[in-house]
């Protein structure tokens, strides 16, 4: 019986043994290298390309404020034959299908007679070219195909290899031969559903490379009505609604939207966004439906991935109806924007921009400057853009600042000392409130921190250094936001966040010098009291910068901004603080000239003030003799006429220059021009007239024209020559 066993046993050794060899044609090899090659190497390999696939989609990130790429996969740089691809970040998983799909190749190939016998090894040259697709090594995975169209013209997956291949040389840039090989393939009768949706989706991304919107539509609609894909699908609805949104065919664009958001199985992140278009493309009429659509869907606490752009998109339909309310969903949607820079760089800017409308100038400048502090794309036209205007904002916070400072100052100043001991009394129990719960905050996170320490040491156990372990630095990020919160890399980071409880009295504490949470001083009435300055010198210097900068901030907002309604606060508010003549006068102009454009009556009464108390001064004179328009010819601009009279005075005719910038001042009013007339004219005067009258003529547009490169060259030539008068 044994002998038996044994014998059995050796027949199947034997048989075995003869089975493995790729050489011979017979119906055991065949079955043996076919079964060991589908089953295990090309099962393992399959597997390893759909892990890679999962973890490949997983990462990539949509950006949904640009038209989506039909296929999600990212290139930034073509992996060439003998160079290496660095900076790819391509799964590794897609390294072990190659592997798989090689091995399968070397093992298990019967090419017998110049022909293969084993049926699975075209099925690992398509795992190959796939594997190495997805790696970005186009060049290789064209090689694949090209084998597999070459050499197994019969084979199953012969027309999938073909749409594969067609996919590739779109990559390659070679995108009229990937054209015209998908139209050969649609040709052919009894195609699969499948084979009909992915060829369409392929010449899709074809066109798309050579921007013929018309025929990507065309295949796009064509894929998405056999939508055997539900993934695919959705993509490529939405991508079909950005197109028409594209097109400025708002219907279209919605429809197309409206079937991604009913589409059934389709990835939720379609269907958000989907939502989130609809919304752009709202009419009128339909803004307060919409409205409610995303405040239910903000409500969804599926959903909270997405509410920072819920909230944004929610602000945007509602910044023109109720710009406060549209504030509130803006900041929310900053409360939750956890990684999407670019989405905070718009809500920023949506802010900063109805901040700016609602003149609230200080404001506007800090949501601009959070912008530029967050921005990746600083020469892109929006950001250029925003710093224009930010930088228009540069002299108002400024003086803003100035202004408010100051201001509190000379309030503190003002002060009896019972009014300063009981307004510092006040605060400083406010600090020890605020203090008080600072410490709580900490010492909860704190203890939440301790009970972590565990995981912690677990994770720093691995024998590499603390920065060398992605976990370990993942884990100590969590703890430090949980202790700390978002804190901003500067000094005193650890200081409380700065919640203003009284506008006026922070406004003054500001003013002073504050010390750091913890000490001693800083709930002590004297520490603030003795800083509050006594010295008149030093009062009235604060009182004339506090008094300048309010000047400064009119002629900015009439000049440069057209708020007229500012403009004359500021000028008003001026003259209360009793400033001397040489800023009084020229704010007496202002307004003057403010009220004539309203036709108020009060221009009259500045009018007599200026002329009869300042009967001499240049204002009186424009106010005296205002000069005639002079008719000229109307092809001539302001620029031409700039340069005339320029040419006139590199030849010395300083008299008639004097008399052309008078009129062209007068005619130009209220252009950017002016101020280059003024300087002008007051080169020509210093030459007619000498180093003092050039001085006056000088200050005269330093004063009236401060925020323009005139205004400022004008100031900086009438400090150097004030010494030599």
């Amino acid at each position: 019986m044994k002998n038996s066993i044994k014998i059995f046993v050796g027949f199947l050794v034997i048989i075995f043994i003869g089975s493995c060899s790729t050489k011979k044609d017979a119906f055991l090899n065949r079955s043996f290298h076919k079964t060991t090659t589908k089953y295990n190497i090309l099962y393992n390999g399959n597997e390893a390309l759909r892990i890679g696939l999962l973890e490949l989609n997983s990462n990539y990130e949509d950006n949904y404020w640009e038209r989506l790429p039909i296929e999600p996969l990212k290139i930034d740089v073509l992996a060439l034959p003998g160079m290496s691809n660095n900076t790819d970040s391509s799964p590794k998983e897609f390294e072990r299908a190659e592997e798989k799909a090689v091995k399968a190749i070397q093992k298990h190939s019967m090419l017998i007679a110049r022909q293969e016998r084993n049926s699975q090894i075209d099925d690992a040259y398509l795992l190959l070219g796939k594997s190495r697709y997805y790696s970005k090594r186009f060049v290789p995975a064209l090689e694949a195909f090209n084998f597999v169209l070459l050499n197994y013209p019969r084979a199953n997956l012969i027309n999938e290899t073909k749409i594969w291949q067609a996919k590739t040389l779109v990559r390659l840039q070679n995108e009229e031969q990937a054209i015209d090989n998908l139209n050969k393939l649609l040709k052919k009768e009894e195609l699969t559903s499948k084979i009909k949706e992915e060829a369409h989706t392929a010449i899709a991304m074809a066109y798309i490379k050579m921007d013929s919107l018309q025929q990507v539509t065309n295949h796009l609609n064509k894929a998405v009505i056999i939508a055997e894909n539900k993934d695919q699908t959705a993509r490529n609805l939405f991508i079909l609604g950005q197109i028409y949104n594209y097109k400025n065919l708002k219907d279209s664009s919605n429809i197309a939207f409206q079937k991604v958001i009913d589409l059934k199985k389709a990835p939720y992140k379609y269907k958000i966004h989907a939502y989130i278009e609809k919304a752009k493309n709202v009419e009128e009429d339909e803004v307060g439906e919409m409205t409610l659509t995303l405040l239910k869907l903000i409500k969804d606490r599926d959903n909270r991935p997405y509410l920072d752009q819920l909230n944004y998109h929610t602000g945007m339909l509602q910044k023109e109806e109720n710009s406060e309310k549209a504030i509130t969903y803006f900041k929310q949607a900053l409360y939750h924007s956890k990684k999407n820079d670019f989405q905070k760089e718009l809500t920023y800017e949506a802010l900063g921009n109805l901040f700016f409308d609602k003149t609230s100038f200080l404001k506007a400048g800090a949501y601009y400057d959070s912008i530029l502090q967050i921005t990746q794309a600083i020469n892109t036209k929006r950001i250029r853009s925003i710093k224009r205007k930010r930088d228009k904002l540069s002299d108002v916070i400024l003086y803003e600042n100035i202004s408010k400072r100051n201001d509190s100052i000379l309030n503190l100043v003002a002060m009896s000392e019972e009014e300063r001991n009981t307004f510092f009394s006040d605060y400083i129990v406010t600090v020890r409130a605020k203090d008080k719960e600072e410490k709580e905050r900490i010492s909860a996170a704190l203890e939440k921190a301790k009970k972590s320490r565990k995981k912690l040491a677990k994770l720093e156990n691995t024998g590499t250094w603390y920065f060398y372990n992605p976990q370990t630095v993942l884990f100590g990020k969590k703890e430090f936001k949980t202790l700390w919160g978002n804190r901003l890399l500067n000094d005193n980071w650890r200081l409380a966040s700065k919640t203003i409880v009284d506008v006026k009295k922070e406004l003054a504490i500001e003013a002073l010098q504050v010390v750091e949470v913890g000490s001693v001083k800083r709930y002590e009435v004297w520490y603030y009291t003795d800083q509050i300055p006594t010295d008149k010198m030093k009062i009235d210097s604060i009182k004339a910068e506090r008094d300048l900068a309010y000047f400064k901030l009119g002629v900015i907002y009439k000049e440069q901004f057209k708020e007229l309604e500012l403009a004359t606060g500021k000028f008003e508010t001026l003259r209360t603080f009793h400033p001397i003549s040489t800023i009084l006068l020229p704010t007496k102009y202002h307004l003057y000239k403010i009220y004539t454009t309203q036709n108020n009556k009060k221009a009259i009464s500045l009018k007599n003030d200026i002329v009869n108390d300042y009967p001499n001064s240049k204002y009186a004179k424009i106010i005296l003799n205002p000069n005639k328009v002079l008719n000229g010819d109307d092809k001539t601009t302001s620029e031409d006429e700039y340069a005339l009279v320029f040419y006139e005075y590199k030849d010395e005719l300083f008299e008639s220059v004097i008399k052309k910038t008078t009129i062209a001042i007068s005619k130009y009013e209220g252009e950017k021009i002016v101020s280059k007339f003024e300087l002008l004219k007051a080169y020509a005067i210093g030459k007619k007239d000498g180093l003092k009258a050039f001085k006056e003529a000088l200050d005269f547009v330093a004063m009236n024209y401060p925020n323009t490169e005139e205004g400022k060259k004008a100031l900086e030539v009438s400090n150097t020559i004030k010494t030599k008068i």
